[in-house]
């Protein structure tokens, strides 16, 4: 008898490992344990007894004692709650490309059913993972795929947590903090990053889904070691996220996380760009794919501002079709009048007819016109909200976002809910307007308000923030039907990607070198945006008054952003229109944006500053960028391998003065205070 049990034992151990085929599984009388490989050397190692994980990078310990964290009403729920915990393989293609979907269940009396899924691909050192709740009235605002209390990136020295901004609003900044022999705690929005800046190595995690939850990224730790790491969907911050209420429930028989990325690399910027491709997988764009080149143009905004007029407005197209014949792409400019434009038609309701003269001129030109509108704002909440909003016989104190029993007011502006009928017909009456006209461009600004959670929405389908501004924006670029290049201006960083051509990386920016820095530390911090958007944009870039050297900055801000952008008053005489005529002919330095893809940074351990050089390759050149923002001349010396390149010598050019010269081993360059330059070193 008792062999006969040893013989069933054995046969039953036999049929569990045959059943999981593609696993390592070890079962002990203490523990299940299954191995799920990604990438080139990655593993993740589930505890299928107490409903743990650990990540292992080249057989390194990354992460430990993972689990999900979710709230059910206000029952917090982990996976280490649950009693019963079986796996399910299935092979997977998507959009990452061919691999695998691990699914963990969880199952307790009296706990409604969790899942666990991870998503892995043998070709990305990466993997995607999320969290869910099933049963009858599910309900949660707070679901966390990952919660640890332990996490490692194997590299000590000048080691950084990264805080990313909601959005680019209130002049915020990036800020890569240091972590050293004191706690350092760090809430980063969507996304955050942990690595040491001289080896590059990090550990990257954040959302790649937008449309339900804003997710927080928490990091807390000193040295290279972390003692709390957690990423949820459910997070807000007055400060962040500009929420004055708590973050929207979710609710139904089943109720799913945002899918969350989690990746260690050997270099924190590898990672962050693989970040941002994996974003634009996820959640493909929702406007119309924009396959001509990247754009160049000019903004009202930058000097003229509220003083617009016809006659400015003509006599800057004049500008640009006379004396910046070589400042085009795609055989043209966009010209692009920003708010104030109702000064011709005499308010949102007036005649249209300037409007159109003003886009059929450009036109006659060989540019092509913009526009500018801020769709879910009511500027004029202070007259009373009895006020009859355009297009429809709604008023606007019926369209105004409830929050915490008031209103979403916010940079002077009041919210509007974006899934009310009021604030479509808005829409309709506004876009359909612009169409008539003839604009080709429309820059969208102040697009965060429509975010706000809310009390309640006029959709009561609609429950959280970002379900509300998937709602507006969908209705708003199915309006413009396929009509117009869209450029975002103050706008959610990630969740905005559906719905512009275009990103403004920074707040708003002018000529000087402050401007520069400012919008700089948003490149350095965010550039890999770049692979969420087809294009970013520095804002438009002023010139005025300023010194050669502000002005070499300021303009190189814009090349090795994205998009180019101008903004000086052109209808005015001044040595502006001096310094453009110079500077915006260049061919060499106009090639440089035409890449569309911006610069990398070298170093990421600047705090909330950005840090003085930026690189790139585009086709058999490398390009740097050195930017002095202090006062007093600076000698560079940067060694060749820290830009990438292996070769002890290189034949270089600098783009500005047209000077060639030769590099060995190390670069060796002195810049002025204030100043700019732009070095192509030829790597054929």
């Amino acid at each position: 008898m008792f062999r006969r049990l040893i013989f069933l034992s054995l046969a039953f151990s036999v049929l569990i490992a045959l059943s999981v085929q593609g696993f390592s599984l070890t079962k002990t009388t203490d523990s299940r344990v299954i191995h799920i490989s990604y990438g080139t050397s990655s593993d993740i190692v589930y505890n299928l007894n107490s409903g743990t994980y650990e990540v292992f990078s080249n057989k390194k310990k990354i992460i430990a004692n993972a689990y999900a964290l979710v709230k059910n009403n206000e029952e917090s729920i982990s996976s280490k709650d649950y009693e019963q915990i079986k796996f399910e393989e299935a092979a997977i293609k998507d959009k990452f490309g061919v691999g695998k979907k691990y699914t963990i269940i969880l199952t307790k009396s009296g706990l409604p059913q969790m899942e666990q899924v991870f998503y892995v691909y043998p070709g990305h050192d990466y993997f995607l993972t999320e969290v869910s709740l099933k049963g009858s009235g599910v309900k949660s605002n707070y679901m966390a795929p990952l919660v640890s209390n332990g996490a490692n990136i194997y590299a000590k020295g000048d080691v950084r947590t990264l805080f990313v901004p909601f959005d680019n609003d209130t002049f915020i900044r990036y800020n890569a903090k240091p972590m050293g022999a004191n706690l350092v705690e760090n809430t980063s929005s969507e996304v955050g990053a942990i690595y040491e800046n001289q080896t590059r190595k990090g550990l990257i995690l954040g959302s790649v889904e937008h449309m339900v939850w804003k997710t927080g990224v928490l990091s807390k730790g000193t040295d290279n070691s972390l003692t709390e790491l957690s990423v949820w969907g459910g997070y807000t911050d007055e400060k962040v996220t500009r929420d004055k209420v708590a973050h929207g429930f979710i609710s139904g028989s089943a109720v799913k996380s945002p899918k969350v990325f989690v990746g260690y690399f050997s270099d924190w910027r590898t990672g962050l760009e693989a970040y941002g491709k994996a974003n634009r997988i996820a959640e493909p764009p929702f406007v119309f794919n924009w396959t001509k080149p990247v754009p160049f143009g000019w903004n009202s905004w930058g000097v003229i501002q509220e003083k617009l007029t016809y006659e400015k407005a003509v006599k800057n197209v004049d500008f640009f079709a006379d004396e910046l014949p070589k400042f085009r792409n795609d055989s043209t400019a966009y010209i692009d009048l920003d708010s104030f434009w109702d000064n011709f038609t005499g308010g949102m309701r007036g005649d249209y007819s300037k409007l159109k003269e003003f886009a059929d001129y450009c036109k006659s030109k060989g540019l092509q016109p913009g526009v500018y509108w801020a769709p879910f704002t009511d500027w004029g909440f202070k007259s009373g909200g009895d006020r009859e909003a355009e297009g429809s016989k709604y008023k606007f104190g019926e369209m105004w976002t409830k929050v915490g029993g008031a209103y979403h007011d916010f940079d002077g502006a009041r919210a509007l809910d974006p899934t009310h009928p009021g604030t479509k017909k808005r829409i309709d009456f506004i876009i359909d307007k612009l169409k008539v006209c003839g604009f080709k461009m429309i820059k969208i600004d102040f697009l965060g308000h429509a975010a706000a959670e809310s009390d309640i929405f006029y959709d009561k389908s609609v429950t959280t923030g970002m379900q509300a501004y998937r709602a507006g924006m969908e209705y708003l670029i199915n309006r413009m039907d396929g009509k117009m290049l869209v450029y975002a201006a103050i706008s959610p960083n990630m969740a905005t990607g559906r719905y512009a051509h275009i990103k403004r990386i920074a707040c708003d920016a002018w000529k000087t070198i402050k401007d520069t820095e400012y919008t700089l530390n948003s490149v350095n911090y965010g550039w890999w945006q770049t692979f969420v958007y087809n294009y970013l944009d520095a804002d438009h870039i002023v010139f005025s008054n300023e010194k050669e050297g502000a002005n070499r900055a300021r303009l190189t801000s814009g090349l090795i952003t994205g998009t180019l952008i101008m903004g000086d008053d052109f209808s005015s005489p001044g040595v502006w229109n001096e310094t453009a005529k110079k500077l915006l002919n260049n061919e060499q330095l106009l090639a440089i944006p035409k890449s569309g893809v911006a610069f990398m940074p070298v170093n990421g351990n600047t705090g909330e500053q950005s840090n003085e050089l930026f690189v790139r390759k585009i086709g058999n050149s490398l390009y740097l960028a050195i930017l002095n923002f202090d006062g007093k001349k600076k000698l560079f010396t940067i060694p060749l391998d820290r830009l990438g390149i292996k070769n002890s010598s290189y034949k270089a050019k600098e783009l500005f003065s047209g000077k060639n010269f030769r590099i060995n081993k190390t670069l060796k360059y002195e810049l002025n205070g204030a100043d700019a330059s732009i070095i192509k070193i030829e790597l054929l």
